[in-house]
């Protein structure tokens, strides 16, 4: 199973989106699998149920941040602020949005958005294919 089987397979088995992301991409960067949970906790829905930036593509971030360690740490901002900005474009061309309200077509942070959300098990059936895509683009971005 690779890397992006794994984040799924996490996300599946009870963990939040950015739990999942965290857990598998953060490992390789020193970040231990409790961490990772405690990390992306608050993350999902769109950064504690508020229906804004995915949980995925907020934990691609943070790994991002991760990987470009560098000495001359402006070099390592300009890499991470490109790397983020292509991450960016790249779900966006995907899916139209990198919003929780845009990619479910419902607003988890009113009452009745997330009854639309339980009721027709919008996380169950949509967000698995925004994980997919937010872990495969982290993982072709982290090619050298």
């Amino acid at each position: 199973m690779n890397d992006v089987e794994k984040t799924v397979e996490l996300f599946s088995s009870g963990l939040n989106c950015s739990q999942a992301v965290l857990t598998v991409f953060g490992q390789p960067h020193g970040l231990d699998s409790e961490m990772a949970k405690n990390l992306g906790r608050s993350l999902g829905g769109g950064m504690g149920h508020m229906a804004r930036t995915c949980g995925a593509v907020t934990a691609a971030v943070l790994v991002l941040g991760l990987v470009n360690g560098n000495h001359d740490e402006g070099h390592a901002r300009k890499v991470s602020f490109a790397k983020v900005q292509e991450l960016f474009r790249r779900f966006e061309t995907l899916h139209g949005t990198t919003d929780c309200r845009g990619l479910l077509g419902a607003d988890m942070s009113t009452e009745a958005g997330l009854k639309k959300i339980q009721e027709e098990q919008l996380v169950r059936k949509l967000c698995p294919a925004f994980v997919r895509d937010a872990a495969n683009t982290l993982e072709q971005l982290l090619q050298p």
